[in-house]
């Protein structure tokens, strides 16, 4: 199995005596000597207006975000670069597929029952101003897809089906969904198909492509990228019918008092004075895990949540959410902690041995709330710079909190 141990001198945070056992990847990723550079660069040599100014810093930046598009482009195999939008994040880009597209009172949405408030929030937000409808895909028991649920809710809404927003891993479990065989599925019943990648784009190869889906949404700053930075990709033909619901400079071509002449994607949906510096650094971001097997990160992951999870699995009281395999939940090893203090055992992790976990019900408060469970779980989650100490120090730290709180 591929080792990625000699990454960890491009980290940073990672360099040095008292470097951390960072698992909290699920939220936001370390980052890169190469994207910081790139950040740093931006202010230092170029700080200019890209897309608008002709001078040479902004022809510079112009240049270095088309590039930056286009890497992205190429790692998800996306038609063309005109696809790709940036945006802040994955909820933003969400938000513009639900904003941004039209609807019919009675449009049928369905979502899964383990989504993060991103891919649920604005659907029900929606069912109360617009009056669509919201109906939730429950999942097996142990927390995997369900396709004859999902199947019987297609066949259930019929021709009012308007699209199915699902997560391809949850941020909850690290469980994957057969996001192929829903979009198959989906399109048969001519409905739409959208894709929170938030969690399987930074950790497995995720071609749009291949996939067949119509949406991609994605957070940069999970892929080694700066924070405020998200992508979202869609078929050109879906992005030039969309609604921008952030209009305004470099979002027309012309406008007068009475008329708007629209820009073509992506600028349509790229309004206001662009973060350059996150664009570009986002390009080094891709760049920099377009060299890497993104496969064998996966495998890592899976390698790395076996030591936590096996390391664990005894204890009284707490409670591994998902499948008991662990190639099955990816890199994520979330614990419900039941009468357990999940804040307090994670700021021991922290303080004692320098083991950087989440702990909270991580914006999934629907799967939680409905189980009853308001402290919600312990999440650690890992990246292609952990390593097997890593996760044995968690684990081995965990037991030891576990029993002092016991």
């Amino acid at each position: 199995m591929m080792s990625f141990s000699h990454l960890r001198n491009d980290f940073p945070t990672l360099c040095g005596d008292n470097a951390p056992a960072y698992l909290d990847n699920a939220c936001v990723t370390l980052k890169p000597r190469q994207v910081i550079e790139a950040i740093s660069d931006y202010y230092g040599k170029y700080p200019g207006c890209g897309g608008r100014s002709v001078h040479r810093y902004g022809t510079k930046v112009s240049k270095l975000v088309h590039e930056s598009r286009n890497t992205i482009s190429k790692f998800i195999n996306s038609n063309s670069p005109n696809e790709v939008v940036f945006t802040s994040n994955a909820t933003n880009s969400l938000n513009q597929i639900a904003k941004g597209l039209s609807w019919n009172k009675g449009d049928i949405i369905l979502t899964g029952d383990r989504e993060h408030n991103s891919n649920l929030v604005p659907w029900l937000q929606l069912q109360e101003e617009q009056g669509v409808e919201h109906r939730v895909v429950r999942s097996n028991p142990d927390n995997t897809f369900s396709m004859e649920n999902f199947e019987q809710a297609c066949a259930d809404a019929g021709d009012r089906l308007k699209l199915v927003s699902i997560s391809h891993v949850g941020n909850l479990d690290g469980v994957a969904v057969p996001v192929k065989e829903i979009a198959k599925v989906t399109h048969d019943f001519d409905a739409l198909i959208s894709v929170d990648g938030a969690q399987s784009t930074p950790h497995m190869k995720v071609d749009v492509q291949d996939l067949d889906i119509d949406f991609l949404s994605f957070s940069l700053h999970k892929m080694c990228g700066p924070s405020g930075m998200g992508g979202l990709w869609a078929r050109y033909n879906l992005l030039e019918n969309m609604r921008s619901i952030r209009a305004g400079g470099q979002t027309v071509v012309t406008s007068t008092y009475d008329s708007v002449e629209w820009a073509k994607p992506p600028s349509k949906f790229e309004g206001g004075l662009g973060n350059f510096s996150g664009m570009i650094a986002s390009g080094a971001a891709i760049d920099y895990l377009s060299k890497i097997d993104m496969n064998a990160v996966h495998e890592h992951e899976i390698k790395l949540n076996r030591i936590m999870s096996d390391g664990i699995k005894h204890l009284d009281g707490i409670e591994i959410i998902g499948p008991e395999n662990p190639e099955q939940r990816g890199g994520i090893c979330s614990i419900l902690m039941n009468d357990l203090p999940s804040h307090d055992i994670a700021i021991v992790l922290d303080e004692a041995a320098g083991v950087m976990v989440r702990s909270g019900q991580h914006c999934v408060h629907s799967w939680f709330n409905e189980r009853g469970h308001p402290n919600g779980s312990l999440r650690a989650s890992a990246y292609l710079y952990n390593t097997e100490e890593d996760a044995k120090l968690f684990a081995d730290t965990f037991c030891e909190a576990v029993e002092a709180f016991s």
